[in-house]
């Protein structure tokens, strides 16, 4: 019988990033130092490229690549090696009992078609003929952005026959802070045993470096850290896809899968951001956490943007708790929806080696740190709007 309340285990998890696939990739990535950051290819934007990936590994059928867009290839592969690091791959009695639920963007725009239409719309007789003609029959059938979103976890589950509840959120980062939130909050309400939670981005996209350009959100001249950036705030996008295995401690140990952490809780708010707004609410969250947490061998890891107001006022949070902090988006960019989830599986990955990898800061918020950890904290401060806070902490 399950204890009450139900822990709920990582039994898996699979990343991609900048830094290469796999947790030894990126540890070694964050402990080397290594930064790999475009500075060319979408000049004047910058972006941290995802590294080469062997499609075939996780998408066999060159089909399934294909029809694939570049977002969905990324999530489809990240979720195969968190099936894979959680024993569930192949199995079909158990994937069909995982629920799904993914935190994902828009589809990704037919560039061809959208210079076709603003090369040639002003030249013909009547552009509103011309935009309806050239919708109907230039656009794929399935390109309705709002909706594409659905596809990556449809995806999953033809390449990988994950066929359990299926759930997609969108909303940026604070899509995937619910994700997690969900999952969690359902495994430990005893409404389900298994769940893949994930998402991907793509930031090597012209379409989404004009978006978030014309809205005055990218990183603008040389290269800093997330913490250093107030004088000049803005993101760097970061191609990521991150998928976290989630279960109940009593179904893992009766198939015999050791943990490799405890999610021990998860907290969201969206506050409509006056002064001040983001570091109360980082204060409450916090406090709704306090009966979990210790803070004698606790770590942050911060999914900080390098926009402002939100950066500072984290900061500003950060500086009151008076933990040792990193924030990962220094080193992989910003993704939005699979942000929060990447940083909960690098604290997973963190708790696995014991310690911190070294900082990368010159601001001084980011301090060396020796220490064993046995917990960690995430925090997710979105661009625009939504907090959370989840906690991990190792198994003895």
């Amino acid at each position: 019988m399950d204890e009450v309340p139900r822990e709920v285990w990582i039994t898996g998890m699979g990343i991609v990033s900048c830094l290469g696939e796999g947790a030894e990739a990126h540890w070694q990535g964050f402990t080397e130092g290594r930064l790999n950051v475009d500075r060319e290819q979408f000049a004047p934007c910058m972006v941290h490229p995802l590294a080469p990936l062997n499609l075939d590994r996780q998408i066999p059928k060159k089909s399934d690549q294909r029809q694939m867009e570049g977002w969905q290839r990324i999530g489809t592969y990240a979720a195969g090696l968190a099936l894979e690091d959680a024993g569930l791959k192949g199995n079909a009695e158990l994937l069909a009992r995982t629920d799904m639920i993914v935190a994902a963007s828009g589809g990704e725009r037919d560039r061809a078609v959208d210079l076709a239409i603003v090369n040639k719309k002003p030249k013909s007789a009547n552009p509103g003929i011309f935009l309806n003609e050239t919708l109907m029959s230039d656009l794929r059938p399935t390109l309705f952005l709002a909706q594409l979103s659905n596809l990556l976890a449809g995806n999953i589950s033809i390449v990988h026959g994950v066929t359990g509840s299926s759930r997609t959120f969108m909303g940026e980062e604070a899509a995937g802070v619910d994700a997690v939130r969900i999952a969690w909050a359902r495994i430990v309400a005893g409404q389900s045993d298994l769940a893949l939670v994930g998402g991907s981005y793509n930031g090597e996209r012209t379409d989404l470096l004009v978006l978030y350009s014309s809205g005055g959100q990218l990183l603008q001249g040389p290269f800093r850290p997330v913490w250093e950036r107030s004088s000049s705030p803005g993101i760097v996008l970061g191609s990521l896809g991150t998928f976290l295995v989630l279960e109940a401690r009593g179904h893992a140990e009766e198939r015999g899968q050791k943990p490799l952490a405890r999610l021990a809780g998860v907290r969201s708010e969206r506050s409509s951001r006056p002064a001040s707004a983001i570091t109360a609410s980082l204060a409450r969250m916090w406090q709704q956490l306090a009966t979990e947490r210790s803070t004698a061998r606790m770590a942050i890891i911060s999914g900080a943007t390098g926009t402002e107001p939100a950066t500072s006022e984290e900061r500003t949070w950060l500086k009151g708790v008076e933990l040792p902090v990193r924030a990962t988006g220094s080193r992989l960019g910003h993704g939005f929806e699979p942000q929060f989830i990447m940083n909960i599986a690098l604290a997973t990955l963190v708790l696995g080696h014991g310690k911190l990898f070294p900082a990368f800061d010159s601001s001084g918020l980011e301090q060396p740190h020796q220490g064993p950890l046995n917990q960690v904290a995430v925090t997710s401060v979105g661009h625009w709007r939504g907090e959370g806070i989840a906690l991990v902490e190792a198994v003895k």
